[in-house]
């Protein structure tokens, strides 16, 4: 493990290339320490950020907050905003992607905390225009498949429960009411316990992580309380459910590896559930889930594409771990 020192806390962290870029903070990070300015800071308002697979966009938000501005390199695009009903609870919904057009498109909830809209990126042009039947769901951490094809959510609906959802793009696009509706993921074989976290393995496959509290019985082909599993969207089926003995938190996925951040980064295989490696002397938060009336951040970390090297922010540092080779990859037949 290597540390790379800044000049201020990081806020943000997404790789482009070789490089770790904070686009809140507007600066980067070469592998090897350097540290540049690359935009003036964005201020104390926001905290957190995404950024387009090509690079060339990004939103800087505040992770509990309405606003975010939307980039093209450091220049402003457009301001952005949300519904204020309980945005104090729950993580700002917005998410970058690519069509399998190659358009850029921008996935957020701008008027209502339950309607998500696509917009062309560049241009602003909405592109779900149309009759919408909205459903009681809080929509929050978004995040479009590297194909272009799904859109993932990992929000949440009123007891507050944590859930998951997968939309078809392309459906949606054609009828924007598919995103009012219940998505690609059946009802059985589903989950019966609470979804604390989500990510994208690949284009097919997703991984699904759940806490203690369950929605009914266990189904046997369920995805059950303390659990992480990999589903298949071409199968509609589980590929691998197992048992956790630890807090899962958020996770982050790259090169068919999963890194588990909460109290300490973890590497697991997926498959077994198994903790291959831990770093404890590398401290994030203990956060669950999208949402919670007392706010504890994110962790600011991301996780090279290819799986190789996880940056986590520090109070004014950032550990790079290089994981271990070999182990932990879910590129495996199911």
């Amino acid at each position: 493990m290597e540390w790379v020192k800044s000049t201020a806390p990081v806020r943000s962290l997404a790789w482009q290339g070789d490089e770790l870029v904070d686009a809140v903070g507007g600066r980067a990070w070469s592998t090897d320490g350097v540290e540049r300015r690359t935009a003036t800071d964005h201020g104390p308002g926001f905290d957190r950020s995404v950024v387009s697979p090509s690079g060339r966009y990004s939103v800087v938000h505040a992770e509990r907050g309405t606003e975010a501005l939307l980039l093209e390199g450091t220049q402003l695009l457009r301001a952005l905003t949300r519904s204020q009903d309980h945005a104090e609870d729950y993580d700002y919904p917005v998410a970058l992607g690519v069509l399998r057009d190659g358009r850029e498109i921008l996935v957020h909830c701008p008027e209502e905390y339950n309607v998500l809209e696509i917009e062309d990126v560049a241009s602003g042009q909405r592109l779900t225009t149309g009759a919408r039947e909205a459903k009681d769901v809080f929509h929050s951490r978004l995040s479009v498949s590297g194909n272009g094809r799904h859109l993932l959510v990992a929000g949440w609906v009123w007891h507050p429960y944590g859930i998951v959802e997968v939309f078809d793009l392309e459906s949606a696009l054609a009828d924007p009411a598919v995103l009012d509706g219940r998505g690609v993921l059946p009802m059985q074989p589903g989950i019966d316990a609470e979804v604390e976290s989500a990510c994208w393995l690949d284009d097919d496959r997703l991984a699904v992580a759940t806490g203690d509290e369950f929605l009914d019985d266990e189904g046997a082909a369920s995805l059950g309380p303390r659990r992480i599993g990999v589903w298949s969207l071409s199968r509609r089926a589980w590929l691998h459910r197992s048992s956790v003995d630890f807090e899962v938190g958020m996770l982050l996925a790259g090169g068919g590896r999963v890194v588990s951040l909460h109290g300490h980064p973890r590497l697991i295989d997926v498959v077994t559930g198994e903790v291959l490696a831990e770093w404890p002397e590398v401290k994030v938060s203990r956060r669950v889930g999208a949402f919670g009336v007392t706010h504890i951040p994110t962790p600011v970390a991301a996780l090279r594409p290819d799986g190789t090297l996880l940056a986590v922010g520090q109070e004014e540092r950032i550990a790079l771990i290089r994981l271990p080779q070999g182990v932990g990859s879910a590129d495996l037949p199911p």
